[in-house]
Parts: C-alpha cells; structure tokens; sequence
C-alpha cells in the first residue's frame, strides 16, 4: 500500500474513534443528568423534615432563661454503664517514668468506672507497664506472660473472663510479635496511648485483641492528674517531658517514646502544689532528658542567643530558641514549699550550664545531688555511642560541678561490653569509676536493641561472657570507691528525710539523706516539744538529725538525735 493512502486510512481512523468516544461521553453525561432530575423529583415529592418530629406542648417547652444543665446535654448521646468486670491491677517494671505512667494510666481507668486491687488472682484486668532498655528487662516480661497465661486458662467461667494488656515501651517496640506470640495479649498500649485505655478494653470485652501504639509529638498528659498507686506518701515522681531528641546509637528510648514534648510550666507547678497540700514532702522531676526541658506554650521569652551547652558538649540536633529552660522550671518548683524536697532525673551531661549548678547551690531544698550518666570511659567508645563529648569534657564537668556545689553526690550511668569496645576501653571506664568515685551508680551489659543506629551501622561483637566478666569488675571497682566515699560521712550529721520502717529490721527506721543515700537508725522515742506529751516518735515525712556511725558501700547506720526541719537544718544538710 502506498504511505499516502496508508496515512489517509490511519487518520480518517483516528477521527472515527475520538468521534465515538465524544458520543459516548456526551450519552454518559446525559443519562446522568437524567437520574439527578429524577432524583430530585422524588426528594421534592417526598416526605419533609416537621413529619418526623413530634410537636411539643408550649407548657412542657424549656424556657431560654432556665438553668437546668441536663438541658444541655445532647439527648442523643448516652453514658456507657460501667463494666461488670471492672477490677484492675497495675504491675511496674522498669525506670521511674514507668511508676509515673502508671499513675496516668490508673487516673484514667478510675474516671472510667475501674476499681484498682492489689493481687492478680482477682483481678478482671491485668495491665503489664513494662521496659524494654534491656534484653534482660523483656524476658522478664514473656516470663510474667507465662505465668499470667496459666492463670487466664485456670480462671472460672463464673468470674469471667481475665483480660491482659501490655502498656508502655515494649508494647511500642515489639507490636506485632506480641499479638502473635501470646494470643493471651488482649491489648497493647504505647506510651501515648494511655487515653485510649477504656476503649481499647471494651473492644478486648468483645473477645477481640485491641491495640493502640501510634506516638505523638505533642502528647504530655499535661491534663491528667496522677493518682499515686505507691503506699509512700512521703515521695512522689512528677514527670515534666517525655521523648528524647540525643538519637545515642544504642538507645531505644526515641523510637518507643518518640521526639522530646515538654509539659506546660502551669501544669506542673499545680501538680507540684496538689502534691504539697498532701503532704508529700519530696519530689522527683521525671524525663528521659529531663534538663533539657523547654516549654514554649506558656510564655514566650524570644531570644537569638542559643542556649548553652556545658563546656565542650555537643549536640546532633538544632537546639530550640525562647521558652522557659529548665532552670526556670526548677526556680518556680523550689519556690512552692520550702519543706519540699526537689531532686531530678534523668539528665543528661550537655544541658548542665553554670545557671543550673548555681541555682541548685543556692536553693536549700534543692537537693545536692546530681546523676550524670557517663556510659563509658573511652573516647573511642563515647564517640561510636554517639554521646557528644569526650572523657576528659565529661571530668571537667564533673570539677565545675563540684567547685560550684561543695559536698555535691554524684551518680552516674555505665555500659559495658558495647560493640567493639576492646579491653583498653574497658580500663579507661574503670579509671573513669576510680577517678570520679561515685556515691551511687547503674551498672549494665550491653544488649542491642532493634531500630537503633547500633543496630543498623554497628556489630555486637562482644561475647557474653566478656561482657559479663568486665560488668563484675565494673561493679567490683564501683563498690570500693563507694565504700571509701560513705566512709568519710562517719562521724557526721545528715538531715534524713524518714520514709518508713527498715526491711531487715522492724525496730529501725530508714530514709535518705540529701545525697539520696539509705540511712538506718533505730526507731527510739525522743523528747517533745509539746507540753501534752513526754515523748515522740519519728513517722514517715518527718525530716530528723541522724548521727553517722557505721557506712557500708550502699548506706549509713546511725543514731537518732531528734525532730528537725528542712530550713532550720541548713548547717547539718
């Protein structure tokens, strides 16, 4: 065929096609034109909206100017009568932030008609707020699993059935492999999920496995009121930020908890004074870096000055500018009750700038002592764990700290056997323990964590038993200094606040001294003041001078000198 024939063909072709496709398209739009005016035709012949409302009677209609709140309810909408199965318990495991989260969970439930018990056996609800830092921690977990599994199983048909739910850091991190491994699991909760607990549970009541595990970037819990769940009333953990931003290589903490959200300055400080009017007489200030503390949704303080750093730390991410810092969190908390004690945890070495060490010196409830976690000795090991500072960064830290705060106790943070860590690196963190000679401190074998940078760059090359000898010389070092450093304090007299009586012995009472050490003394009447009574006996809250006699690497022994306060003891704290 010839080309121009060829091309006359392809193109009358091309016509004929797009001419169908445009008829098509213009029958399509007609019928549908067709169907809305019928549509409309029958909506217009149909029913109004007065035939289904009843008209009520002038007399039974609300006056405008009546007050009657039930009113302004929707009638359409109604409460959800409590379970029948309401009984929960609450297990803890893990850090600090864990008891708190705890107290927001348990807030939550009794608003929602759950009552707490103290044993599992009858429970109706078994709520496992749990920890996964360490391999260690979550074994413990599926252990638990195990046992409550047996109980579930053994539970009578009259009772109902038991519900069991994993809350908090492993429920984020091994999301699906619970649901799958433990068919016993009726619900999971991440951390910023503890609001959704009452649904999640009335799905779990249809036989069904709920979970919630989604993190937020703003979620602080700053409107839930905590209800403490310990019998101590004397202290209480207050947490002010969650998240935490250092990305450390070996750390899970961002990817369970998420990025850092600080809690508004008002809603802590009500909290704080909530906590006074009960009597509590310290607190703790929680988060994961708790100095890095920022909230800029109160009051807005610009600034173009970026915030400081102590001395030779850095930081991967961009710091925040405004806001009101950490030390002017601690200025307004120390002001509420001059009989409180204030203490913090868990800070991190960077965000330690002189204006905290000083206002710390100078606030008498402030408590002297400061953690800061180290994790390693080594320079090579610090920089692969991503810490931003080296060893010798960290001990001039540590001489500022206690050049600006005499009598200062410090506690700190250590892994051993982190990948590649070699024995020379292992040296260089026992010299660390043996030049800085902590009061207290957490010593831990590495274990790696799934999703974090160590995970994905780094190998854990470290045999067990390696890892396993160098935590017993860790400890072995850590113990001696420690001795050596309660050693000194004989012969002193230490304001203690009193928390109770001592486990070994029910004729002792226990508390902690300002530097958060265990102090025993026996539990003997003193003289009163009052002219009604002869003699006295400490009770839990009471702050009292206690005469050092005897000191072991984790606590004093002493004898009982009398009632005290917090502010009249400044020459003995």
């Amino acid at each position: 065929m010839e080309p121009l024939k060829l091309s006359r063909l392809l193109y009358r072709a091309k016509v004929w096609f797009s001419h169908r496709r445009l008829s098509s398209s213009i029958s399509q739009a007609q019928r549908a034109n067709t169907r809305k005016e019928e549509f409309r035709s029958r909506v217009a012949a149909g029913p109004l909206l007065k035939d289904f409302v009843s008209p009520v009677p002038a007399s039974s209609a609300p006056s405008c100017m009546e007050e009657d709140d039930d009113d302004d309810d929707p009638h359409y909408i109604t409460e959800s009568p409590p379970t029948t199965h309401n009984k929960v318990y609450f297990e803890t495991y893990g850090c600090q932030m864990n008891v708190n989260d705890t107290e927001i969970a348990w807030s939550i439930l009794q608003k929602s008609g759950y009552v707490r018990v103290n044993s599992a056996t009858e429970a109706d609800v078994i709520l496992l707020v749990t920890c996964s830092i360490r391999e260690k921690a979550e074994q413990t977990i599926w252990n638990r699993l195990k046992q409550l599994g047996f109980m579930k199983r053994k539970r009578c048909n009259s009772q109902g059935p038991m519900r069991i739910g994993i809350l908090g850091c492993m429920a984020e991190r091994l999301k699906e492999e619970i649901l799958q491994r433990e068919k016993l699991v009726d619900i999971l909760a991440g951390p910023d999920a503890y609001r959704d607990l009452p649904r999640l549970l009335s799905v779990a009541e249809t036989g069904q496995q709920a979970a919630n595990v989604l993190l937020s970037l703003d979620e602080t819990y700053a409107d839930v009121m905590p209800v403490q769940t310990s019998s101590n009333s004397v202290s209480s953990f207050v947490s002010i930020m969650r998240g935490c931003n250092n990305m450390c290589t070996y750390c899970i903490v961002p990817f369970t908890r998420g990025r850092e959200r600080s809690r508004p300055v008002h809603s802590i400080l009500e909290e704080v004074r909530m906590l006074s009017s009960q009597g509590v007489k310290e607190v703790t200030l929680l988060g994961q870096n708790v100095n890095s503390y920022l909230d800029t949704t109160s009051v807005q303080i610009p600034s173009t000055e970026t915030p400081h750093l102590s001395r030779g730390f850095s930081t991967i991410f961009k710091p925040r500018q405004g806001g009101l810092r950490f030390v002017d969190l601690l200025d307004q908390v120390s002001r509420i009750d001059p009989e409180m004690r204030i203490r913090f945890t868990s800070p991190h070495p960077k965000d330690f700038p002189d204006e905290v060490l000083h206002l710390i010196r100078e606030r008498h409830n402030i408590c002297k002592q400061i953690h800061i976690p180290a994790q390693s000795g080594s320079n090579r090991v610090l920089e692969a764990m991503r810490r931003g500072y080296t060893r010798e960064a960290y001990l001039d830290l540590v001489q500022n700290i206690r050049e600006n705060i005499p009598g200062v106790s410090l506690s700190s943070d250590f892994i051993t056997g982190f990948c590649q860590e070699t024995e020379d690196d292992h040296q260089q963190t026992l010299s660390l323990l043996r030049d800085v000679s902590y009061n207290a401190a957490f010593l831990f074998a590495y274990s790696m964590r799934k999703k974090t940078r160590a995970f994905h760059r780094l190998i854990d090359d470290v045999p067990p038993e390696v890892k396993k000898r160098r935590l017993e010389e860790l400890i072995e070092v850590f113990r001696e200094e420690a001795e050596q450093v309660s050693q000194r304090a004989v012969g002193s007299t230490q304001l203690v606040l009193v928390e109770g009586v001592s486990k070994r012995s029910d004729s002792d009472l226990c508390g902690r001294n300002d530097g958060n050490t265990k102090v025993i003394f026996p539990d003997l009447p003193m003289a009163s003041n009052s002219l009604s009574e002869n003699e006295v006996r400490a009770r839990p809250g009471d702050y009292v001078l206690v005469k050092i006699l005897s000191s072991s690497s984790q606590s004093l022994r002493g004898r009982l000198l009398g009632l005290t306060s917090l502010q009249s003891s400044q020459a003995f704290s």
